[in-house]
């Protein structure tokens, strides 16, 4: 039966890569590359220097694959992300299909973690119940952005005693921060959701394209640093054609 194996190559430095990864690497026979299209050729990049550096077995190949763009949300983001997922079930089937011999080895290369706020691992499930092919699945986890913002910020996640909630900018702008997190990290923030919050004294440590040469941290009370940040936000966005970030929140006090 193939093998799949779902690599998490880290938050964009190619030393954030693991023995285990690197290994995984070296078993696959094909490695799958996603491009995202002329505006997100560097991470595609990222992937394939990745390979060029760790990758030693003379009999793998790479083969790269078009991501479609997904479309903007309409009255369901639930739906179009559906959708969206969809049409890339479709193509990673294909993909396992053609490229692997029955007995043959595959590896996608992820962001960070599969495991966080990454649908491969959904996607391949989809794959794997219409039942058109078969395939074993085998995870290798990866230092996730959330780690490489702490690191940078030189800073622990946790306080003695609090919570950490993970969540993202949507949901951010829709319920506030909440009472019963003592520190809460925001993900896929298009719009720069802390700038909702009421509070201004909320203490923020905000990073974009971690662990990369370009990487960006500001960090203070978000009164004094919520418009700077947007600010090198847009800025940086325009400048690279896409962004990549996420941020950690606290309220005042120990």
């Amino acid at each position: 039966m193939r093998k799949l194996l779902v690599i998490g190559i880290g938050a964009g430095n190619p030393e954030h890569m693991t023995i285990q990864a690197i290994n995984g690497l070296n078993r696959a026979d094909v490695l799958f590359i996603p491009d995202k299209g002329v505006s997100k050729n560097e991470l595609a990049e990222l992937r394939r220097q990745i390979c060029d550096r760790f990758v030693t077995n003379p009999k793998s190949r790479r083969v790269e694959f078009d991501v479609p763009v997904r479309a903007e949300p309409t009255s369901s983001y639930r739906v179009t992300v559906d959708d969206w997922h969809e049409a890339i079930a479709e193509i990673y089937e294909g993909l396992i299909r053609d490229e692997l011999v029955e007995d043959g080895c595959g590896a996608f290369l992820i962001w960070g973690d599969p495991s966080l706020y990454d649908s491969a691992l959904r996607i391949l499930e989809r794959v794997r119940q219409r039942g058109n092919v078969g395939f074993e699945l085998e995870v290798i986890p990866g230092i996730t952005a959330i780690q490489a913002l702490a690191a940078s910020h030189a800073s622990a996640l946790n306080r003695i005693g609090d919570s950490i909630l993970v969540t993202t900018g949507r949901r951010l702008t829709e319920e506030g921060l909440p009472t019963n997190a003592g520190s809460t990290v925001v993900m896929l923030d298009g719009k720069c959701a802390f700038n909702t919050l009421a509070d201004k004294d909320v203490f923020i440590q905000w990073g974009a394209y971690l662990g990369t040469s370009d990487e960006i941290i500001v960090s203070g009370r978000l009164g004094d640093v919520g418009a700077e940040i947007e600010k090198v936000r847009e800025e940086a966005r325009r400048k690279k054609g896409w962004i990549m970030d996420t941020y950690l929140l606290r309220k005042p006090g120990e």
